[in-house]
């Protein structure tokens, strides 16, 4: 039987980085993956779907060349090919995987590739051979989370209706497409299929899209998604689901609506197969609980990613990665989530890190807000987008820094500054005094914090 120091379930974000800490540790470690290494992620999720939106933005600019003083296009001949947008997607995701797979060799790392079944917390089968773990790292994501609606699993069933990952591999671009749920995937789906041309009807249960996000930045997005073509329909019951349409409850009435495909956004829970015999300890969410050091009930056992339920994010999986892995190497390790950076990848962007105004005001700090507009800043003008602003929430005494949000065209890029000042407890005093170069979007943050202190430069 070959013993390891630590064995990890599953080849996410999560995973993956995990196994490459852990060898560059010293450790010896294996990988257990049933499909592809990189994870939903990189095979079907962040990377495919941001790949395709870049391919919608520049249909979007091309058709809005005129603005921007290039004549001679005729925008009635510009057309998509679907299967050269996804051509495209296929080969951006197989180079990362690419290299992930050499990263292993690299950092010699052994791989399983088949279905793992643990039989207690150091002994784990797969392929018909058994491993030995010092340490197990289970790491293996989470699947959809269904309500009981009436016909729902016929319809999946039929391929009517997909999940995100189904989404990816349709054969066209639909002419209609229903999106049932109001979350993050659910609205960089809306974006991109409205962007191809789609009409795009989204249903959502809660009274706004994005009810996690910062209200004004969801508010000001679902704002604008309306006037871009998207039927967006808040405070909805669904009744029914079946090939021939969906039926809801909205506003005291029952609608029906049709389309060409539904696309069903309704949240996840830990995928646990093959994890059984380990008796984990789940939250009343059905995910596994895990203490800061990552660590579950089972000593030696460690569970991250989307599976412990904490951030269903591939950053923090990611991290979480690295803290388990150093914490089984003798390392002191956890993770601060109070500044996890929280992305949208909408036209525009969205971007938060850290509280909002009401949960600031809530935990009882003495609250300043100031808010700068990207329609006063050049870059955006010159860029011809200028829809968002940024926000910067701070305590008085000090003026540190607790929380930043973002909309604007780079705006998941453009947060990174934000996270570094948080994590160094900077205050508004700093970031007004560091220069930004001009003319930036990243000059909007500067001018929110002139602002908390006094008043903005350029407003």
């Amino acid at each position: 039987m070959k013993s390891y120091d630590i064995v990890i379930i599953g080849g996410g974000p999560g995973g993956y980085v995990a196994a490459i800490k852990a060898a560059h540790l010293g450790a010896k470690v294996a990988l257990i993956e049933m499909e592809r290494l990189g994870g939903l992620c990189l095979n079907w999720g962040c990377i495919p779907t941001k790949t395709l939106l870049k391919s919608a933005k520049l249909y979007q600019d091309v058709l809005r060349g005129e603005e921007f003083g290039l004549k001679g296009i005729d925008t009635s001949k510009v057309s998509l090919d679907w299967s050269a947008l996804t051509k495209r997607k296929d080969e951006v995701v197989e180079r990362l995987v690419n290299g992930v797979y050499v990263l292993f060799k690299k950092n010699k790392i052994d791989l399983y590739e088949g279905m793992a079944k643990v039989k207690n917390k150091n002994e784990i089968e797969v392929n018909g051979e058994t491993i030995n773990a010092k340490n197990l790292i289970v790491a293996t994501g989470s699947i959809s989370n269904f309500p009981n609606i009436p016909g729902l699993e016929d319809t999946l069933s039929s391929g009517k209706a997909v999940t995100s990952k189904g989404a990816l591999q349709l054969e066209g671009i639909p002419k209609n497409l229903i999106i049932v749920g109001g979350g993050v995937i659910a609205v960089e789906f809306a974006t991109l299929f409205n962007a191809l041309g789609t009409k795009v009807t989204l249903l959502q249960r809660s009274k706004h899209i994005l009810s996690g996000v910062e209200s004004e930045m969801a508010e000001t997005l679902e704002k604008h998604l309306i006037e871009e073509g998207v039927n967006i329909l808040t405070s909805t019951k669904i009744i029914s689901i079946n090939e021939d349409s969906i039926v809801i409850q909205h506003e005291e009435k029952e609608k029906t609506f049709t389309a060409d495909k539904y696309l069903i956004s309704l949240g996840v829970k830990a995928q646990l197969n093959g994890l059984e015999n380990l008796n984990l300890k789940l939250t009343k969410n059905g995910f596994v609980d895990t203490n800061e050091r990552l660590e579950t009930n089972i000593e030696g056992v460690y569970a991250l990613g989307d599976m412990n339920g904490k951030f269903p994010l591939a950053h923090v999986a990611s991290a979480e990665g690295i803290v388990a892995v150093e914490n089984i190497m003798g390392i002191d390790s956890t993770l601060n989530y109070d500044i996890i950076p929280f992305c949208i990848y909408s036209f525009p962007e969205i971007a938060s890190v850290g509280l909002t105004e009401s949960q600031a005001k809530s935990a009882g700090y003495d609250v300043n807000v100031s808010k700068f507009p990207l329609s006063a800043n050049g870059k955006a003008l010159a860029e011809g987008e200028t829809l968002g602003f940024v926000k910067i929430i701070s305590e008085t005494q000090y003026g540190e820094i607790l929380g930043t949000h973002i909309m604007a065209g780079h705006a998941t890029d453009m947060i990174s500054e934000a996270i570094m000042s948080m994590q160094i407890e900077g205050t508004i005093y700093d970031v007004a005094k560091a220069i930004h170069p001009h003319p930036t979007l990243s000059e909007i943050v500067m001018e929110a914090a002139h602002g908390a202190i006094d008043k903005p430069i350029h407003k």
